[in-house]
């Protein structure tokens, strides 16, 4: 018995000399689900800090050659969502907000899953916005309970708007002509190959118009807006706003700092010393309440994230200077 031991420690080292050996180690680690980390405080109750950061969208993002995508904003804040409230010690969310915004679609369906999800957990939800706070972004803020905003942030642009070029002049210039065979004469709507009729922006505009009485119902309907439709049209007419100039405006509740929203849960929910904790993947971990949210990738990274969804020619509430 001890001879065949000693000889099966014999093959395994002349393999492993020979470099016969086989160990299977992943370059890719495998998506993981999300874990909880402490932030600060060590009382009883805590208080989830959720990111809504870069360009809102509903495209998962790229891992790169040697990574998995990760899941789009709008499965990040339902997974959030579904993990905080099966979490008894739970007592409040505050929304971290740093985003321009991004597509009509994604920016509504995190706003109702908030919206919802106060409804069944009675939950509070404060809303913080951070540098940039702006279309879909603050559609999203007002699904909370109160909105905040750094005295240095910027948040407005209520509107809708939507982006195609005109690339007709330079194909013929570089001898390249588009052919199209379509069914009906809309059925290439919007295209980038050549100018757009009269008769499809108006069609354009008709879309728009609807999808931007939606974000006006949305303001109008968010906790302790006092502003009537008219007063709210006239300051949503797609500028921007300071923190100062949209609490003038009744955009915003107060202005303040992290720290102080953070105070403004612990108080409501009757814990000053109320857990600070947020969701991670593995290798994503998160020091202090100021820790970076969603990651930006490449290029599109570069211009804010939103060169994918632009790309796309949808409908946004999105900010582009």
């Amino acid at each position: 018995m001890r001879y065949s031991i000693n000889y099966l420690v014999l093959t395994l080292a002349i393999s492993l000399l020979a470099g016969c050996a086989f160990v299977n180690v992943p370059l890719i680690p495998a998506p993981a689900p999300l874990e909880e980390q402490i932030i600060e405080g060590n009382g009883t109750k805590k208080i989830l800090l959720l990111d809504i950061s870069g360009t809102i969208s509903e495209q998962q993002k790229s891992g790169g050659l040697l990574g998995h995508s990760t899941p789009s904003m709008i499965s990040m804040i339902r997974e959030s969502l579904h993990k905080a409230e099966k979490d008894k010690n739970l007592a409040g969310i505050i929304l971290r907000i740093d985003s321009p915004g991004g597509t009509v679609t994604a920016s509504d369906i995190i706003h109702h899953d908030i919206s919802e999800f106060k409804k069944r957990t009675k939950i509070p939800v404060l809303a913080c916005i951070m540098s940039t706070g702006t279309s879909g972004a603050y559609y999203i803020a007002a699904a909370a309970d109160r909105i905040t905003a750094h005295p240095t942030a910027i948040t407005g642009s209520i509107g809708v708007i939507m982006m195609k070029f005109n690339v007709e002049g330079l194909m013929g210039k570089i001898g390249v002509e588009e052919q199209t065979i379509k069914s009906g004469d809309k059925k290439d709507i919007m295209s980038p190959f050549r100018k757009a009729t009269a008769e499809e922006v108006k069609l354009g505009q008709e879309i728009i118009d609807q999808l931007y009485g939606r974000f006006l119902d949305i303001v109008m309907a968010r906790h302790g807006n006092t502003l009537s439709r008219d007063e709210l049209r006239k300051v949503a007419d797609g500028r921007i706003y300071t923190a100062g100039q949209a609490l003038q405006a009744k955009l915003i509740d107060g202005t303040g700092y992290l720290d102080d929203v953070i105070k403004e849960m612990r108080a409501s929910i009757s814990d000053e010393k109320a857990q600070v904790v947020t969701y991670y993947r593995a290798g994503n971990y998160k020091g202090s309440i100021y820790a970076g949210g969603a990651e930006k990738e490449g290029f599109a990274g570069m211009l804010g994230g939103s060169l994918d969804v632009l790309s796309g020619g949808g409908y946004m509430y999105l900010w582009r200077p």
